[in-house]
């Protein structure tokens, strides 16, 4: 979207994709260009530098198809290289959606054994309490942006090989979702 300045997406130097996820491996240092900057200043991206903290964004399904609201998801995953991690849900627009739970994360704080974890993402709670879950009421489309904070440095110097992202499968659609 170019933060307003230009038509069409921003072009990224050095993208890292792995499995659906994407980032940006200039965001935060001094290698990102102005048109890289505004859109992060636009989007909220804190930015810090890579050694601090590393950002993906997701905004396809396993399958490709686009994150949309009208859908619930199963997000699973294991360890991630990194001190502290979370998961939060962001509409078209970059903004926390308004929704009556006001469930829009998920970070290693909520893991219950350390290593393998999964939450629903759905516009209700799952019937199973057991299941965690964030809300994508009035989301519309929207994306997952993961944060990974003081990622540790094999990951670093190679995230496609050091990273297995998290999983999102679509389980259920409503209506022309």
């Amino acid at each position: 979207m170019g933060a307003g300045l230009l038509p069409g997406p921003i072009s990224r130097a050095k993208p890292v994709q792995i499995d659906g996820w994407e980032s940006d491996w200039t965001i935060g240092s001094e290698a990102s260009g102005p048109y890289l900057r505004a859109w992060v200043a636009r989007f909220g991206l804190l930015a810090l530098r890579k050694s601090e903290a590393v950002y993906f964004i997701a905004d396809t399904d396993s399958d490709g198809k686009p994150l949309s609201d009208g859908c619930t998801y199963r997000v699973s995953g294991g360890e991630l290289p990194g001190f502290w991690w979370s998961v939060t849900l962001y509409d078209a627009d970059g903004y926390l959606p308004s929704n009556q739970g006001g469930h829009l994360s998920f970070d290693s704080t909520d893991v219950t054994d350390g290593k393998s974890w999964s939450f629903d993402v759905a516009t209700t709670k799952p019937s199973d309490p057991e299941q965690s879950w964030i809300s994508n009421e009035n989301a519309g489309t929207f994306d997952l942006t993961l944060r990974i904070y003081e990622p540790h440095d094999d990951f670093l110097g190679a995230p496609t090989e050091r990273l297995t992202p998290p999983m999102v499968q679509r389980l259920t659609c409503r209506g022309d979702a």
